[in-house]
């Protein structure tokens, strides 16, 4: 009895806690992985002589790390998701087989990026810059990620399998291990310490990869160590096309949901660059700041969805309503906190980053207009997880769909037209994340209102 009340923690333990206990380490896990964008922006804009155009390298390279993290991520909710439900209906064999199979897509996943690291990375990064200097730099930065990608491909597998079994501290622990392999090695391989090679950018890059391959080592050494629910072994690597389907049919809006962050951000420095650099290097500099915002609102999000998922399985209505009610409470309040934590710290932020007068004035209006949306990403963002752990991964797309693109490239392209005629005006461009968000919490609330209607109160308890 008393192990049958241990694996079953996420449909037994009171919600409120349940959800910090898990959150919390969910929530640290994802803000080191914004140390990943942020600690290499960092050392890299000090390069003497060249940090504010390796700054800019980095930020056109980034909507493709963006899309490899969104492949792994989206594979992995599909994975905890349904893993989570598996064990819920006390199916162990199908949690296993589903834990195989998304290791089977990681495999092919790698070989993707791999292929993209070898022949395309110069096509793309040509397609933002004309500048040589930044060019190289952006296309030696890119290429190492993409090629030694094992860690970003692999990584959000375990740490997924680890948090649909309750064990988020675990894959915690592996995501700082990572982080501060990474802080470490920065400076080491970018300024050339102790005897080591200056290596400038491609010094970021080999930090980086180094602390995503140990993330995934120890991710990997926990689940088999603590995973007992989930059996192991070359047989359950066998694809099956019926749990593939499944996966991605849970997994496939959140990929989407995802990437087109990285859409986003790719079309947002193509037009910023036709009003200036130094805009796509500020708005770069900002967006990576704001994912310690928002990335906490991604954890906490990501500790809802497999307790929904576990309790939807079985068919508990009451435990559901408790966790949207907390849920959506504890995203409040830290976007509420993110919200202040820029208003009032946006100028000692952005003068960590070696930038001119300019850009730096600029990364600092960024900041105070586009953190005042936060109060409404943090709902869409909790919206998202819910919808996705109820199997309404449609309705998640949409609002992905309206905060990321519908909403936000056209009012952008509109306002940049404005500010390419007076440079004052720039801050315009800001205010278009303001608009999509409140948009896109106002079509939020009409679905969650269905959702509650046609299948959370049908339920039996």
């Amino acid at each position: 009895m008393k192990k049958e009340k241990t694996m079953n923690k996420m449909g037994t333990m009171p919600i409120n806690r349940l959800l910090l206990s898990t959150g919390i380490p969910m929530i640290l896990s994802m803000v080191l992985q914004a140390v990943y964008n942020i600690v290499d922006s960092a050392f890299v804009s000090n390069i003497k002589g060249t940090g504010e155009a390796a700054l800019n390298a980095l930020t056109l390279a980034f909507p493709i790390q963006m899309l490899m993290i969104a492949i792994g991520i989206g594979t992995g909710v599909g994975t905890n998701v349904l893993v989570a439900k598996s064990l819920g209906q006390k199916d162990p064999e199908k949690a296993s087989r589903t834990a195989g199979n998304a290791l089977f897509l990681s495999i092919i996943i790698y070989l993707v990026f791999l292929i993209f690291g070898i022949f395309g990375v110069r096509i793309y990064i040509t397609s933002q810059t004309s500048n040589p200097e930044i060019l190289e730099m952006a296309v030696d930065y890119l290429r190492i990620c993409s090629c030694a990608s094992i860690g970003i491909a692999f990584f959000p597998i375990f740490e997924k399998l680890l948090q649909s079994t309750g064990r988020s501290i675990l894959s915690t622990i592996a995501q700082i291990v990572g982080a501060v392999i990474n802080i470490i090695l920065d400076p080491i391989l970018i300024y050339g310490l102790w005897s080591f090679p200056k290596l400038s950018v491609k010094g970021a890059a080999y930090a980086t990869i180094i602390g995503q391959i140990a993330s995934f080592l120890l991710a990997w050494l926990f689940h088999l160590k603590y995973n007992k629910e989930i059996k192991n072994g070359i047989q359950y690597l066998k694809p099956s096309a019926r749990i593939i389907g499944q996966i991605y049919a849970i997994g496939l809006p959140a990929i989407i949901a995802q990437a087109l962050m990285s859409v986003m951000t790719y079309g947002l420095n193509v037009i910023l660059v036709k009003i200036d650099e130094s805009v796509v290097t500020a708005y770069g500099l900002f967006y990576k700041i704001q994912q310690f915002i928002l990335f906490a609102a991604f954890g906490l999000r990501d500790a809802i969805t497999p307790i929904i998922s576990f309790n939807h399985g079985m068919r508990c209505k009451l435990r559901i309503k408790d966790c949207i009610k907390c849920g959506m409470t504890y995203t409040l309040v830290i976007m509420i906190a993110g919200l202040l934590l820029l208003e009032v710290f946006a100028r000692p932020f952005s003068s960590a980053f070696g930038l001119s007068g300019q850009t730096q004035e600029l990364c600092i209006s960024a900041m105070r207009i586009i953190a005042i949306s936060f109060i409404f990403a943090g709902a869409n963002v909790t919206f998202q997880g819910i919808f996705q752990s109820l199997d309404k991964g449609i309705e998640s797309l949409i609002l992905s769909a309206c905060r990321q693109f519908i909403f936000v490239l056209p009012v952008a392209w509109g306002f940049s037209l404005i500010a390419r005629h007076s440079f004052d005006d720039t801050w315009l461009v800001w205010t278009t994340f303001l608009i999509a968000e409140f948009i896109t919490f106002l079509i939020g609330c009409i679905f969650m209102n269905n959702i509650k209607k046609k299948n959370i109160d049908l339920l039996e308890n």
